[in-house]
């Protein structure tokens, strides 16, 4: 399992995702599931990826390497895309050569083609965006009325980002309760783990601003785990009983 989260508010662009794999008493993996690209001043993006690690790491490979358009001969790749609505199309192109080159033998052994994508940054002086890209390659944008994307086991965390972030959530704010909603899910789903990847990206600078690794036992995460629960413990105790409930049932 994986959980991926991309936020994107007035002030600019937070991806977060976690490493782990698989979950077990005796088996645990973690692989880099947040990719960046990155050329300062010109064209800064993210990509995070979930679902079957053998079709995701063949997508980011034909990513890397290029794909060729058969009208121009050129191999177009994120790095020369001239918008990130196209660059968001050849994610979808990877994904489809992916499933046309590897789908019919994962098919005859009973395994699902399942992969999706959060890809989002800024290209020249274009407008910052983000995207989902599902498991057929077509997407859907992120809007300023639902200003956060998610993918992987996504519903421990949505009900923190429902409540919490808007538009004009700071940017700050937004890497703040995205790794709530990270910290959400990892205590309700062992399949989620640590370490955990951030990329933050300020609005109209085309610039990866942050690119960190949280480690377990980092103390700023630990702290705002820890005042997390107090929080949700005072709030919980402060709010009065139900009057419909044993003892209180009006008589």
């Amino acid at each position: 399992m994986t959980y991926c989260c991309g936020i994107l508010v007035r002030d600019g662009l937070v991806m977060i995702a976690d490493t782990r794999t698989n979950a077990g008493l005796d088996n645990i993996s973690t692989f880099r599931k947040l990719q960046v690209f990155e050329k300062p001043g010109e064209r800064a993006m993210a990509i995070a990826s979930a679902g079957n690690l053998s079709i995701t790491q063949s997508v980011l490979g034909f990513l890397n390497e290029g794909l060729r358009n058969e009208e121009t001969g050129e191999i177009e790749t994120l790095m020369n895309a001239p918008s990130m609505f196209q660059a968001a199309q050849r994610v979808g192109r990877a994904i489809r050569l992916v499933r046309a080159l590897d789908g019919p033998g994962l098919e005859r052994d009973g395994v699902k083609f399942e992969a999706s994508f959060l890809f989002g940054g800024q290209i020249n002086q274009r407008r910052l965006r983000l995207f989902m890209i599902y498991s057929a390659g077509n997407c859907i944008e992120c809007t300023v009325d639902t200003p956060y994307l998610q993918i992987g086991e996504h519903k421990y965390g949505k009900p923190i980002l429902d409540r919490a972030i808007k538009y004009d959530t700071t940017l700050s704010d937004a890497l703040k309760i995205g790794l709530v909603s990270m910290d959400s899910t990892m205590r309700s789903n062992l399949g989620v783990g640590m370490p955990i990847d951030i990329a933050v990206m300020p609005r109209g600078e085309a610039r990866v601003e942050t690119n960190y690794r949280i480690e377990p036992g980092e103390p700023y995460f630990h702290d705002l785990r820890e005042r997390w629960s107090a929080a949700l413990r005072k709030a919980h105790m402060d709010i009065p009983p139900p009057p419909y409930s044993g003892s209180n049932i009006a008589k």
